[in-house]
Order: C-alpha cells, then sequence, then structure tokens
C-alpha cells in the first residue's frame, strides 16, 4: 500500500471512528498520563533557570568563592554537559530492554539524588558533583508520547511537553524571587531542594500509566498493544475498531522484532542507508533532548543560562530586579511555547520553523545594534533588553514545539531510543559552546556574541528550507515511507498539498 493509499485509508477510518471524546473518561484518564510524563519536562525547564538564578545571587558567589562569568562558571555549568555525554549509554539501552516508563523512572531518580546532593553542598566539588548526578538523567518522555498520542493530535501534545520547559522555568525563577531577598544561604538552597518536586511526582506516578503501545507490541505483547490502543484512540473502545486495525497492521509493517533495538550497543540502524542518514542529519541540524544543533545555537541558551548577565551587561545591576526579570522571561517564552504548540498540527513544521528562523534573524540584529553600547541611554538599554525578551518569545513559538516533536516523528521505531541517546551525545558537544566558551565569550566581548549568533541563525534559515521534511498529518509508520522517496523533501510537501486540497474539498 502506497502512502497516499494510507493516508486514504486513515481519512477513512476516522470518519468511521473519530477518536476518543475530548471530554470522556478515557480522555481525561489519558490527559492524566500526559500530565505525568510533562513532569520530565518541567525537570529539563527548571534546571537550567535554577543554574541561571543562583549564579547571580551574592549568597552563591560569596559561599563558594564564584563570579558570575569565568572560567570556574564554565565548569559549574559545563559538568552538565559531562554528565549528559555519561548518560547517553544507558538511555540507548534502557528503554528498549525495560520499556519507557522504567527509563522515565531511573532518570528522574537521578535528578532527585543530585539535587539534594547539590541542595546540601558544603564544598565547590560537592556541588559539581550534584550537577553531575543530576545531569545522568535521560528520559524516553519523548519517544513515550509520540508513541502514545493519535496522529491527528500528535503534534500538539508533543509541543505541550516541551512548553512544560517554561513551567520548570517560572516555578525555578519564581522562587528565587522570593529567595533571592534572603541573606542566608537558603536563598540558593531552597530552589535547589524544589528541583526535585517535578521528579518525584513522575517517580511516584510512572508506573500507574500504560507502557507504550509500540513497546509491547515489538516485546510480543500484540493483545495488550491493541487493547491500549482501542481505550486511548477508538471513540467506542473497540478493539476491532477500522481506525485501531490500521494502527496495528502499519505497527506490525514497521517494527523489527530482532533488529538493533535489541542489541544496545548497535547504532547502524541510525547510518545504514542513505534515509536513515538523512533522519539522522535532519535531527542532529534540528532538534533532540530539549536543545538541538541548531536549538542549542540558536541564541536561547546564551539567554536561558545567562540572562542574568546579559541584562547587567545592559546596566541593570539590581539582584532583585535581575531576578524579576527572569521570571517575566519565563512567563512571557510559555506564552510562545503554547501558541506555537497549538498551531503547529495546522500549519504544519517546516512553515513553522522557517517563520520563527527568520524573525529571530531580524530580532537578533536589532538586539546587537541596540547594546551596543546600552549605557548611552536608558531608553536604549530599556529596548534592547525588550528585544532580548521578544527572542525567547519567539523561539519558544517556533522552536520549542519542533524541538519535542520532530526528532520522535522522524526517527523509525528500532531507531528511535538510540537515536535520541546518540543525538544527546552530538548535542550536549555541540552544547559545549554555551556552557564553557559562552561565560569566557560575554566576559571578553560583551554584545558580540550576538552577531554570532545572527549569523548562525541566518544559516539556520537557509538550511532549514532546503532539508526539512514536513511530517504534519502522517502516522508514524507512514513518516518512514516518506523517506523511502528520492527526494523526501520535495514528497513531503507534496503530499501536504493534497492534503490541503482535500480539505479544501471536503469543506466545499
Amino acid at each position: 500500500m502506497s502512502l497516499e493509499d494510507r493516508q486514504i485509508a486513515l481519512k477513512a477510518a476516522l470518519e468511521v471512528d473519530p477518536g476518543v471524546s475530548t471530554w470522556s473518561a478515557r480522555a481525561a484518564y489519558f490527559y492524566l498520563v500526559i500530565l505525568c510524563v510533562f513532569c520530565c519536562s518541567g525537570d529539563n525547564g527548571f534546571d537550567g533557570t535554577v543554574m541561571s538564578g543562583i549564579n547571580a545571587m551574592a549568597q552563591y558567589q560569596q559561599y563558594f568563592h564564584m563570579a558570575a562569568v569565568g572560567k570556574s562558571t564554565g565548569i559549574v555549568f559545563g559538568i552538565y554537559t559531562i554528565g549528559s555525554l555519561t548518560g547517553a549509554i544507558p538511555a540507548s539501552y534502557i528503554p528498549d530492554k525495560f520499556g519507557r516508563r522504567a527509563s522515565m523512572f531511573i532518570g528522574n531518580m537521578f535528578i532527585i539524588v543530585g539535587a539534594a546532593v547539590t541542595a546540601n553542598a558544603t564544598t565547590r566539588s560537592m556541588f559539581i558533583g550534584g550537577r553531575y548526578l543530576t545531569a545522568l538523567a535521560s528520559t524516553s518522555a519523548k519517544s513515550y508520547l509520540a508513541e502514545m498520542a493519535p496522529p491527528q493530535s500528535r503534534g500538539r501534545y508533543l509541543g505541550y511537553l516541551n512548553s512544560f520547559f517554561y513551567v520548570g522555568q517560572m516555578t525555578a525563577s519564581g522562587i528565587m524571587v522570593a529567595s533571592g531577598r534572603w541573606q542566608s544561604n537558603n536563598a540558593w538552597r531552597v530552589p535547589l531542594y524544589v528541583q526535585m518536586g517535578p521528579a518525584a511526582l513522575n517517580a511516584l506516578f510512572i508506573f500507574f500509566c500504560p507502557e507504550s503501545p509500540r513497546w509491547l507490541y515489538a516485546n510480543g505483547k500484540p493483545k495488550e498493544a491493541r487493547t491500549l490502543l482501542a481505550k486511548l484512540h477508538s471513540q467506542t473502545g473497540d478493539i476491532n475498531s477500522p481506525l485501531v486495525n490500521l494502527e496495528i497492521g502499519e505497527i506490525e509493517e514497521s517494527v523489527i522484532l530482532d533488529g538493533a533495538d535489541k542489541r544496545f550497543w548497535d547504532f547502524r540502524s541510525l547510518f545504514w542507508t542513505r534515509q536513515d542518514r538523512h533522519r539522522t542529519m535532519l535531527v542532529i541540524m534540528i532538534v533532540n533532548y530539549s536543545k538541538g544543533a541548531f536549538g542549542q545555537l540558536s541564541g536561547n541558551g546564551l539567554i536561558t543560562y545567562f540572562l542574568p548577565v546579559l541584562l547587567a551587561n545592559a546596566g541593570i545591576t539590581s539582584q532583585n530586579k535581575k531576578l524579576t526579570l527572569n521570571f517575566v522571561n519565563s512567563v512571557t517564552s510559555f506564552m510562545g511555547a503554547l501558541a506555537g504548540s497549538t498551531i503547529v498540527d495546522r500549519i504544519g513544521r517546516r512553515k513553522l520553523t522557517l517563520t520563527a528562523t527568520g524573525t529571530l534573524v531580524a530580532i537578533l540584529a536589532i538586539v546587537s545594534a541596540l547594546l551596543s553600547n546600552p549605557t548611552t541611554s536608558p531608553g536604549r538599554s530599556s529596548a534592547g533588553i525588550a528585544f532580548v525578551y521578544l527572542f525567547m518569545v519567539v523561539f519558544s513559538f517556533g522552536w520549542t514545539p519542533i524541538q519535542a516533536l520532530y526528532p520522535a516523528e522522524i526517527l523509525s521505531y528500532e531507531s528511535r531510543a538510540k537515536g535520541l541517546s546518540f543525538l544527546l551525545v552530538v548535542v550536549q558537544a555541540v552544547g559545549c559552546i554555551n556552557t564553557f566558551a559562552l561565560p569566557v565569550a560575554l566576559k571578553n566581548i560583551g554584545w558580540k556574541v550576538y552577531l554570532i549568533f545572527l549569523l548562525w541563525d541566518a544559516f539556520e534559515f537557509v538550511t532549514v528550507y532546503f532539508t526539512m521534511v514536513e511530517t504534519r498529518g502522517v502516522s508514524l509508520e507512514q513518516i518512514d515511507e516518506v523517506f523511502n522517496q528520492l527526494n523526501p523533501r520535495k514528497y513531503s510537501l507534496k503530499l501536504a498539498e493534497i492534503s490541503k486540497l482535500e480539505k479544501k474539498t471536503s469543506l466545499a
């Protein structure tokens, strides 16, 4: 059956069985499952922001004899990258061997232990050790949700997953606005204690959630997989629904029971064919975990980790004001992420990414001009900071939904867990630029750092335009067939145009 035939079959199946009603009890159950998984994304947002905030606190700097920028700060931030690289090995094995839920549980336990060590640190070495343990956490939340969500709403759910990054940010920055006023060391210890919260919620409830249907099928449990799909995707809960039959048929064709997913050391599925190499290249460039090679270097890492430093460079020196503005950045970014997640299934992945990236280039040009000499007037400094905030809103709007959605979509089942763990290695290696080089660059060249990111974002735009494949409206198994075409990008755009015309015809 060709991909066009599969699209027609999916449309026909949805007409007979449109899926679970939005306000039904089974939908409510699925929302609770999603909320549990969202805690993993909240963990990530909390971690980056809490380090950004306490790095600006005089209480923290005095206790560990640190500065806001410099080599020592680079080590504290960079140890997280080293821990993530170490954690990539078990992350390639545990999800396929023991299931997606086990991966989330183990990862969040590392966060709990690491946060406890960091919050109780009495020496810089102990603090760095806690940061390393926290970084070992690598969960399969994106794979799990991509394999659980129905194809017609997969983009929205995965976009919301990554949007919860900002819920973690808001929680961390909001707590630090209050704790930053304390004169004791609890000013920076309390936020680190609170970091254990999202991880503890996920670890406590994840085994009350069902396992991924694709993992169940690949591990010899087809009946359980069919029952779960009927419960979560079918309006009537019928295991013989045409929608369930279609999904099971596609899973049966695509899941390789004795493939590379059974050998944790075997990464050949990422490079074996031209199609595999194309997928791997796209994920390396565009998105992975919470940041991809492009997402990591777009400028968001600069703002997420060093916003208080940027504010100081712009002439804002009050610790309380910097922490408050850090909180405001989390709120505005969250709003942008929710908006992008809501429309990603409507306008498509390519259009959203290209629109956002082009806008980021223009914003960085304005920021570079305004902050090149912010001391000339308070108005110029304020305008520059306003555009820094706008940058994060636009980034969150265009890139946050894609970061969670795209890698889980374009990697095939047998490559998904290993692909995400391997790409984590690549991305964390790229992330060394942010964690090790940025503190030194900010200290030495100041506002000129914005120019570097401006040029990189312009390169991103061109690369995305010529390589990114559209994946809107097709199942995970159908995406495999898109990459089997001679020119996947052109073929995906053709399918998107056909789908658009069909919608117009049905509305006429």
